[in-house]
């Protein structure tokens, strides 16, 4: 290697150095004002307790670049292997996901004496790692910030269920706008999409391919609470030609009547949110909305959801608002490989590829999400039922 090059890979080295303790800390701040006993709680079995989020993203670490590459590691304790791998069925066998709420132990000051044992060993073998293993490393920061969302997430349905909804973050307020959307055009033609450019992303935004976008309309802003207040007072829940059947059913046997954490009260609506309950602000996106509810919203107005690539072109126009940092927006995009997508061999290719089936895109990024953690080909998947994520819309148009 070159004089260039080495420089190249030193700065690498240590601006991802940085980067890990930045990360790490981050996830660290976010538990600071719960307790033992609220890090402990699985609310539903699609959640995960906080001190499960924390153990799990310390696992990646030690899993796929300490005890294959740290000379001279020491695991931490070899049953953790067992109780916080997720889903990575080449590693071996794991804890039921359903039942991770009954993990009392370790506890969460166990799991911290664990997170700094793998941050030092981290900090030492950062230096000697191969490219092919920083990548690895770049992966897992990654995939911290997704918990760090997913933490919040998680919390907040926790929270909601208690009588008095806790604050996660205290002082927490929801960024609101009032705001009057227009209809943005776009033209037919040709399109570029999925990553193509420097820097991180994940191998389910490969590759970069052409398709074809006939012309469309997305609307500039995010959907709002009041607007979904409209379709609520117009018995959108109750009216079976705006949904499609699966979601029909699904919304009869949950006695679904408005978005996950809304509740009446003194004649009016309050929300659950990071900062706890509070009325609820009629300009604020609407959040915690299913695909199901967003497709049937989008048919009572008259609209669509945006395909997932009709959503990427139009990010880049400067006319479109709120395109990120508020609200994941769902797409009418199924979760599929782009052509030509081949996953990564071994473990870490059970990332993402294995999931692309029976699931609903969304893209954007939330206000729970790490700032600089997505880009506009980020491809975020959930089943089209789940509404505990800070999940919402906007409407498209055929022209």
């Amino acid at each position: 290697m070159d004089f260039i090059g080495l420089n190249r890979e030193s700065a690498r080295v240590e601006a991802l150095s940085d980067r890990f303790q930045a990360v790490r800390a981050a996830t660290d701040a976010l538990v600071m004002e719960l307790t033992e006993e609220d890090q402990c709680v699985q609310s539903m079995p699609d959640a995960s307790p906080a001190k499960w989020h924390r153990a799990h993203t310390t696992w990646f670490f030690e899993q796929f670049v300490l005890v294959p590459h740290g000379r001279g590691y020491q695991v931490f304790d070899p049953a953790f292997g067992y109780l916080f791998n997720s889903y990575y069925e080449a590693v071996g066998p794991r804890h039921p996901r359903p039942s991770r709420g009954l993990l009392t132990r370790p506890g969460a000051a166990a799991v911290s004496r664990y997170r700094r044992h793998v941050d030092a060993a981290m900090r030492d073998a950062i230096p000697g790692l191969p490219p092919d293993v920083l990548d690895v490393v770049e992966l897992g920061l990654h995939h911290e910030q997704q918990h760090q969302e997913l933490l919040v997430t998680d919390m907040l349905h926790a929270f909601a269920a208690h009588p008095f909804c806790p604050a996660i973050t205290a002082g927490w307020t929801e960024p609101a706008e009032a705001a009057t959307p227009c209809f943005i055009g776009f033209e037919a033609g040709m399109a570029a999409v999925g990553h193509a450019g420097p820097g991180f992303c994940f191998d389910n935004e490969t590759p970069n391919h052409q398709v074809y976008l006939p012309p469309f309309a997305l609307a500039s802003r995010l959907v709002r609470n009041r607007d979904w207040l409209a379709f609520v007072q117009d018995n959108g829940y109750q009216t079976a030609s705006l949904w499609m059947s699966d979601g029909w059913a699904a919304a009869q046997q949950a006695g679904l009547t408005a978005p996950l954490h809304w509740r009446q009260a003194d004649g009016g609506w309050v929300q659950a949110g990071p900062g706890g309950l509070a009325p609820l602000n009629p300009d604020a996106p609407v959040r915690h909305i299913g695909w199901y509810e967003a497709d049937a919203f989008a048919r009572w107005s008259g609209c669509r959801l945006p395909t997932e690539f009709e959503w990427e072109v139009a990010s880049a126009s400067p006319a479109m608002r709120e395109m990120t940092g508020h609200v994941w927006q769902w797409t009418e995009s199924a979760y599929r490989p782009y052509p030509g997508y081949r996953p990564a061999s071994g473990a870490i290719g059970e990332y993402n590829g294995k999931f692309m089936i029976n699931q609903m895109v969304l893209r954007g990024g939330s206000f729970a999400t790490p700032a600089g953690h997505t880009r506009p080909a980020y491809r975020n998947f959930f089943h089209p039922g789940k509404r505990w994520q800070f999940s919402g819309l906007r409407l498209a148009k055929d022209l």
